[in-house]
This record gives structure tokens, sequence and C-alpha cells, in this order.
């Protein structure tokens, strides 16, 4: 391919950016770090480092969140390239599993708001090889105005990050690679067939034409936990184009939803629905379905119940949504399950383990019942997910007695969440699977044993893989694999520019999902 000559509209020694005019200029009046009295680096909110007489911003963990950022102007550019140095020295996060160090790159509009897809942020764990050179090439999102820069390091115990001659340059869209059109900065609306809504009819599930439907998918989180996501449109649009994902499960945070989060939205909500109004166009437009995941744990109350009226409200005329009610409940009686009634403080013995640390408090829920009369209520007819007890993966109460009442709807689809410290597949949700509609929301497996899982309990994902995927195809199960983020286990890829995939697990979830067959050796 004949490349075309780019044209440089920053080339500044360590920290100095520029996005307008014809020539180089600094934009910082101590952009290279190299002059001025030893202050931090002009207009950084960082500290600074020298290594034999260069200058380079550093940022040091051992605080919640350490960050340094800088906005640039654009003017009509299509196509960029980001160059900088690094160094990383001992980097280590905490136990929560989903921080890192980053260098987020985002796009804003004229009012300041962010402007989606950009593209996957670079992520540094651990040490580096002393220093290292890289750079990145994407698409300028329509209606961008500027470019935001922010080196962060978001819950790491320790360690240093440094960065050191950041460059922007003005590339042609054609010089962009073919890995980051598939993977990188995606459109959202891609301009395909929306999917026509889907029914359940017995165990199967069929479109309007009354054609068989099997879906076959990944979970793409992170929109539980912050309000802005990590990479969700490019992630949604790799799972479908490159995956080969047809449903896509989007975890979503009723807090967030309404604006009420811890981290304090300005706006009541609105970005972060929109965000969601952009996920559901990324699936519909590639042709594929988006369940809408309620992500919240052990019972429905009424704050779960305001959140579905107001989200079946919204998303009740688009047939590419499925409602995933409540992810995983737990700890509760099949009874207060199914019709509500008072949850309990206190763990009793034998219960499920506590997969989330939760802390168990009591208060009255309107039970799953209660949830389906509320999307029902609203004139929402969409097909809904219903999870069972032990944490979404015991359904045997549909069998006995505690069965729901769609009244009205596209039927509900039992959802059933299995890991590897799961036992009695063929009671727990096989049995279901004869006579209705089956779904694996969640499932996945790890190489390192997870705290609360008892060593005897801990099975290699190499058999175990191998061995519930071919539980899924044999017995024809719809599924959506977890997780598809590297920082959220169990995770399938291993970062969020290239997305590969993890060799335990998500290089089998893509091969499945690209058609090769499995053959379980053996129940558990």
């Amino acid at each position: 391919m004949l490349r075309h000559a780019s044209r440089t509209l920053v080339l500044v020694a360590a920290v100095g950016l520029l996005l307008s005019g014809e020539a180089p200029k600094e934009l910082l009046p101590n952009g290279d770090m190299e002059k001025g009295n030893g202050s931090s680096p002009a207009h950084w909110a960082g500290t600074w480092g020298t290594d034999d007489a260069n200058r380079f911003l550093r940022l040091k963990g051992g605080q919640p969140s350490v960050t340094a950022s800088r906005i640039f102007p654009l003017d009509g550019q299509r196509a960029l390239q980001l160059g900088w140095r690094y160094r990383h020295d001992g980097l280590v996060r905490d136990d929560q599993g989903k921080q890192d160090a980053r260098m987020a790159i985002d796009f804003l509009d004229a009012a300041g708001q962010q402007v989606l897809p950009g593209p996957a942020y670079p992520t540094f764990a651990g040490s580096s090889n002393g220093w290292q050179k890289s750079t990145l090439k994407f698409f300028v999102p329509p209606g961008a105005t500027a470019i935001r820069i922010t080196p962060a390091l978001i819950g790491q115990t320790a360690g240093t990050l440094d960065l050191d001659q950041f460059s922007m340059t003005v590339i042609s869209p054609s010089d962009v690679p073919e890995e980051a059109r598939t993977t990188g900065n995606i459109s959202v609306d891609a301009g395909g067939k929306h999917p026509t809504a889907l029914r359940v009819d017995g165990k199967r599930l069929v479109d309007a034409a009354g054609a068989e439907l099997w879906l076959q998918g990944l979970s793409v989180p992170s929109l539980e936990w912050k309000a802005e996501g990590d990479a969700i449109i490019t992630s949604i649009a790799t799972g479908i184009e490159v995956w080969k994902a047809n449903v896509i499960r989007l975890p979503v945070k009723g807090d967030f939803w309404f604006g009420t989060g811890k981290n304090q939205q300005a706006d009541g909500g609105k970005a972060y629905r929109e965000l969601v109004d952009q996920a559901v166009l990324a699936c519909a437009s590639r042709g594929a379905y988006l369940i809408l995941d309620l992500h919240r744990f052990r019972a429905p109350n009424d704050k779960d119940v305001e959140f579905w009226k107001d989200a079946a409200a919204r998303y009740k005329d688009n047939p590419a949504v499925l409602f995933g009610l409540f992810n995983e409940p737990h700890d509760v009686s099949w009874e207060v399950w199914k019709s509500g009634g008072k949850v309990e403080e206190k763990k009793k013995s034998g219960d499920a383990l506590a997969e989330n640390k939760e802390v168990l408090t009591s208060f009255q829920s309107c039970g799953m019942q209660g949830l389906i009369d509320t999307v029902r209520g609203v004139g929402a007819k969409n097909a809904v997910l219903v999870g069972g007890l032990d944490w979404a993966y015991d359904l045997s109460g549909v069998l006995n007695g505690f069965d729901l009442d769609d009244k009205g709807g596209n039927g509900i689809i039992w959802d059933t969440h299995v890991y590897p410290w799961k036992s009695d597949w063929q009671g727990k949700f096989l049995e279901v699977a004869k006579t209705r509609a089956v779904l694996v929301g969640e499932v996945g497996c790890d190489q390192v044993r997870y705290d609360f899982i008892p060593p005897e309990r801990f099975e290699s994902p190499y058999t175990w893989a191998l061995d519930m995927i071919g539980c899924i195809q044999q017995n024809r199960l719809h599924w959506t694999a977890w997780a598809f983020h590297p920082r959220c286990g169990p995770p399938m890829i291993q970062d969020q520019s290239s997305f590969t995939p993890t060799p335990f697990w998500g290089a089998f979830v893509r091969s499945a999902l690209l058609g090769k067959p499995f053959a379980p050796a053996k129940l558990r």
C-alpha cells in the first residue's frame, strides 16, 4: 500500500503536545522539562523525575488515584498518531482487581462532553525493561473538537510510571492499521440491518419470522463499576465483528443510570444513559442483540423497580434489547426469590460462598415476579432473563413450584451462571433446559484460584473449559461468556488494544464462537 506523507503537528521533546497550526510549536512553557526552575512540568498535575539530566513526567503509586491530564484542541483532523516513551518499575495493583496504570485518551465535543468511540487505552503493569517507545494510530470520531490525554495510576499500591517525549502527528485515515480498524476506534452505528424482536417458543428462541436463533456471545463489563466504562463501544464492535458474537451482555448499575453514584455525576446520569444507548446501537446496527443486565446481587428492592420502570420504558420499542432483570440472586428462600418478602440479615449455615464479599443486610424484596410485572406494566414486551438462586446458578426451583408468570410478554429466558466451583450441572440447569430456554449468562474459568474457592473445588481451566463449552454446544444452550475485559476475572482477553485472547479461557471461547465443535468428556 502506498503510504501517504504525514503532516507533523507536534514534535516537542518530553511532554509538549500540539494539535493546531501548520508547523511544530511548543504549547508548554516548560514542555521539554529540560529547562526551568525545577518545578513540575508546566500544566501537568504530576511530579517529575530526572535520569542522566533528562526530565520526564513521573507518577508514583501508593495513593488511591494519581493522574496528570491535559486537553488539546483539534481542527478537523480525521486520524492521528500518538507517540511516547515510557518506563515503569514495580507497579503493584491493589486487591480489587479492577485497577490499572493507564494512559487514557478521550475525545471531547465543544461542550466538553466525551465523544465516542475513542482508542483503547494503553495500560502498564509490573516493570518494563528500561525505557521503551510506543505509538498508537487511531481515528478521530465525528464531533470531536479536542483530545484529552490522562496518564493515571488507579489503585496502584506501589511503583512508578515515567512518560517522556510525547508527539502527535496527523496521518491519513488509510494509515490506520487494519487491526485498529477492527479493534480500535469503531463507529457506533455500523449501518447494518437491525435484528427483529426475539420471543421464547418452548425451549427455543425465535425471531419475528419464526426462525430459530442460537444466542452466543460475550459479557462486556465495566459500566457496573465506573460511569464512563472501559472501551465499551470498541469492545462491543470487536466482540461482534472479530469474535463473531451475536449477543452482548452489558452489566449496568442503577445508581449510575440515575446519576446518584459515588463518583458524583453532575448530569443526573444523562451521559451514562446515552452511552448505554450507543452500546445498544453498536449491537443492533451489527445485527446483534444486547442484554441489559442490572448487575445487582441477592434480591431485588424498590430501587430496582424504579430502574426497570425507566429502562424498560426507554427500550420497550427496541427489538434488539433483552432485559436481564437481576444479576445474581442468593441467600434467600425460593418463596422470597419468587414473590418477595423480608430478606433476613444474617447468613445461615450452608449458604452460598461469599463470591463478592457482600455484606448481607435486611430489607424488603419485591421478588422476581415483581420485576417482571414492573417491566410488563410499562408496556414492554421484550424477552426477560431471570437467574436462579446460588448466585444465579441453581434453576431447579423453576421445576418445583416456583415458576414465574410472564403475563403477555415475549417470554422468560432462564439465566444460569456456571463456574468451576459449581457442581451438579444436570440438576441445577440441564433439567430445566429440556423444556425451557436457558442462557448461561456468565461462564468462565481462570488459571489462578480465587480466595473464596476452597482448594478442593479448584480445577484446571484446560480441562474445565473444554467440557463446559462442549456441554453448552451439545445442549444448544445460549451463552454469554465472562468477561470481555482484561482486568475482570475470569478474563477472556489480555488487553483492550489487540484483544488478544487469554490462553486458558478466551482462546477456547473465540474458537467456539468461530464455529469449532467441542465434545464434553464429563459433566460436573
